[in-house]
């Protein structure tokens, strides 16, 4: 009690101004030879006392400084301000999981709201080239980067798969409304893999219904029949663009992701909205899939930033 009350006292005279308001709340673990109260009357008496030429007063319903004092089996600590988390759970409190991270707006904050859950992230960047640059892979590291900060001593790998090969095929050899479908499909399978490698139990991706023509409900589900060992996750679906842009600020993301950088060449100008499972899997036939996934994931980089 000694000890608590010598801290609690010294903690008031750093924080406390004169002709203020003050209560003293305490919370306790373990067995101890004082109570809760016994705490915050002591304190709070000899905060008074000591600190008389301040004209302090009590004030427990609505004080202007709050000592608060928490006691666990043999240690105490004693604070005077509150900072709000971002909540959620532990990292590392749930499984782990694999991101789909374009360095986007939507991808950074679907990463960052599985973390807030406890899933550790491996973020998987598909890189384009040469239908993007070297632009867009660098964003996507400045981003797996401040995302990162939110996880220290966990691992930071990032995957860089190359994919505009794939990508190339699909454009030269497939319908060019399906080339988005059959690009997200190739993404999905891919993560999959490296999934499986990671032991990982869930790709997570940013996808939001109707945010771009691939994400219609419809489209969705032929993206997901793509990975059928691992479930995708998707944490922004109901989000609309200003709720995950509100987010992607929060977290220190937004103005990286909005940096300038060439977008994917290999977009159609009318993409398929309401894509027809079997005329995807039919459009598939044309290409060695298992290779393709082979070949990427083989070739891809593991990056630590």
């Amino acid at each position: 009690m000694e000890n608590i009350v010598e801290t609690a006292v010294k903690l008031a005279s750093a924080t406390i101004k004169s002709e203020s308001s003050f209560a003293v709340r305490c919370h306790r673990v373990g067995k101890h030879p004082y109570s809760s109260l016994d705490v915050c009357k002591e304190v709070g008496k000899q905060v008074l006392k000591r600190l008389e030429d301040r004209n302090l007063r009590v004030n427990l319903k609505n004080p202007q400084f709050t000592l608060n004092i928490e006691v666990r089996d043999e240690n105490a600590y004693i604070f005077s301000e509150n900072l709000k988390g971002a909540g959620g759970f532990p990292l590392g409190s749930q499984s782990k999981v694999v991101c789909l991270l374009s360095g986007g707006i939507d991808s950074a904050v679907a990463c960052w709201l599985v973390m807030k859950r406890g899933c550790p992230i491996i973020p998987i960047y598909l890189d384009n080239a040469p239908l993007t640059d070297e632009t867009t892979t660098a964003k996507a590291l400045e981003v797996a980067k401040k995302l990162f900060e939110w996880s220290i001593g966990f691992p930071r790998k990032v995957y860089i798969v190359p994919h505009g090969k794939n990508l190339e095929t699909f454009v030269k050899d497939a319908p060019r409304k399906l080339t988005c479908i059959l690009c997200k499909r190739m993404m999905y399978r891919i993560a999959e893999r490296i999934a499986e490698k990671e032991k990982a139990e869930g790709i997570v991706t940013g996808e939001a219904i109707g945010e771009q023509a691939s994400q219609t409900l419809t489209n969705l589900k032929v993206l997901d029949e793509a990975s059928l060992k691992i479930p995708v996750h998707r944490p922004l679906l109901g989000f609309d663009k200003t709720e995950t842009t509100e987010l992607a600020r929060k977290i220190g993301t937004f103005e990286i992701s909005t940096q300038k950088a060439k977008s994917c060449s290999a977009a159609p100008t009318k993409p398929s909205t309401k894509a027809k499972l079997e005329i995807i899997k039919k459009a598939e036939e044309n290409f060695d899939m298992e290779r393709m996934v082979e070949e990427s994931v083989k070739a891809a980089k593991i990056v630590t930033v």
